[in-house]
């Protein structure tokens, strides 16, 4: 007695018995997966895989704020700027409007302002004109937003022409050059024959460059014999020694004895010792009164 096992399909059979042919995608493609899920190579979509209706969106053009898009209509269509139709771009402004609010409706509302502007000035325009003053022109209910339209115009096209200038990063790169610097400092070496031709050499332009500074002073018998009076003025005795500084130089000290020996002559003062080889002492004369 046989017994039959019957083994159930497998997902490749079953869909072989459905369709009819098997599915011709390989596994593997050349060993590459054709995605990660969760850092692991996918070969294969899996079949329960869900693709949202709005995942890839075409735009065709794609506007930066209200005026772009309606000068966009006026030159699409080559519309006159300064007289614009304005039951045609309104109609074409608010299909597009249409468009966006299905998406994305905070920016269909930047989009909505300007569409009421159009209806406003298009209602504007359908009313009997006003009359002008005397000397006045009729207002145009178009000027004003063909003023921003050809204000928005030249901004566009400034910015397009400083586009077009070489960018960093984009059009050209800087150019980098790294220098490995050591660190620790190394110091020439420097031999004891060098150093002593160098001495050598520094001493000998020393010598080729000498200055000599010759100076005069003018020195006064006078003004030696005043100093030599004011002194003995505030005391009685003076030591002859006491009267001359060895510091300020031998010229000085010449000037000096001369100027006390002019004095001694002019009996101003008196010069006197009181035995041999005493010290020498100067006074002022005495004068009777």
């Amino acid at each position: 007695m046989t017994r039959q096992h019957n083994a159930e399909p497998t997902g490749d059979a079953l869909e072989l018995a459905v369709t009819g042919q098997a599915d011709s995608t390989p596994d593997v493609i050349d060993g590459v997966g054709f995605a990660r899920l969760y850092g692991e190579p996918l070969f294969k979509l899996p079949n329960d895989l869900y693709i949202p209706p709005d995942a890839l969106e075409v735009f065709l053009e794609a506007f930066e704020g209200p005026l772009d898009l309606l000068l966009y209509l006026i030159r699409k269509q080559n519309f006159n700027i300064l007289d614009i139709p304005m039951a045609q771009v309104t109609r074409q402004y608010l299909e597009y409007v249409d468009q966006i609010r299905v998406h994305n409706l905070e920016l269909a509302a930047e989009y909505l302002l300007m569409a009421a502007m159009l209806i406003e000035i298009k209602s504007r325009m359908l009313l009997p004109a006003r009359p002008a003053e005397a000397g006045e022109e009729a207002q145009d209910p178009r000027a004003e937003l063909v003023r921003r339209l050809l204000e928005y115009e030249q901004i566009k096209l400034a910015a397009y022409e400083l586009n077009t200038l070489p960018q960093l990063g984009r059009d050209f790169v800087r150019t980098q050059i790294y220098i490995e610097q050591s660190i620790v400092t190394r110091w020439p070496e420097v031999h004891v024959p060098d150093l002593q031709a160098a001495w050598a050499d520094v001493f000998k332009r020393a010598k080729l460059i000498q200055h000599h500074k010759i100076s005069r002073e003018e020195l006064s018998v006078r003004e030696h014999m005043t100093g030599i009076l004011r002194r003995l003025q505030s005391a009685k005795f003076v030591e002859f020694a006491d009267l001359f500084d060895p510091a300020r130089g031998v010229p000085v000290l010449v000037v000096n004895f001369v100027a006390l020996l002019e004095l001694a002559k002019e009996t101003l003062i008196e010069i006197t010792q009181a035995e041999a080889f005493a010290p020498i002492y100067v006074r002022l004369a005495y004068s009777p009164t």
